[in-house]
C-alpha cells in the first residue's frame, strides 16, 4: 500500500459522526442528524415515489400515498403502519 491510500484511509475512519462533505448534495437542507445521501435514494414503500422532507414535522412525505413518514433520531422509519396519513 502507497502511504497515501493510507492516510485517506485514516482520514476517512477518523471522521467525526454526523458530519457530511459539503460537495455532496443537500436538496433536502437536512438537519446534521440525516444523510441527505440515504433521503435521495429513499422512495415511498407503498408507490415507489418521491419523498419530500417536511422541516417542521420532521418528516418524509408521500404525496401519492398521502403517508406522512416519520424520522426518529435521524433514521426515516419507512413502515406504512408507522407513517401518519395526510388528509
Amino acid at each position: 500500500m502507497t502511504p497515501s491510500v493510507c492516510n485517506d484511509r485514516r482520514r476517512v475512519a477518523h471522521r467525526a459522526p454526523g458530519r457530511y462533505d459539503r460537495r455532496m448534495s443537500d436538496a433536502f437542507n437536512t438537519p446534521v442528524t440525516v444523510d441527505p445521501r440515504l433521503l435521495e435514494m429513499l422512495v415511498c414503500p407503498v408507490t415507489r415515489g418521491r419523498l419530500t422532507w417536511d422541516r417542521t414535522t420532521n418528516e418524509l412525505i408521500s404525496k401519492g400515498a398521502k403517508l406522512a413518514y416519520p424520522i426518529r433520531d435521524g433514521v426515516p422509519i419507512m413502515l406504512p403502519e408507522e407513517a401518519r396519513t395526510l388528509d
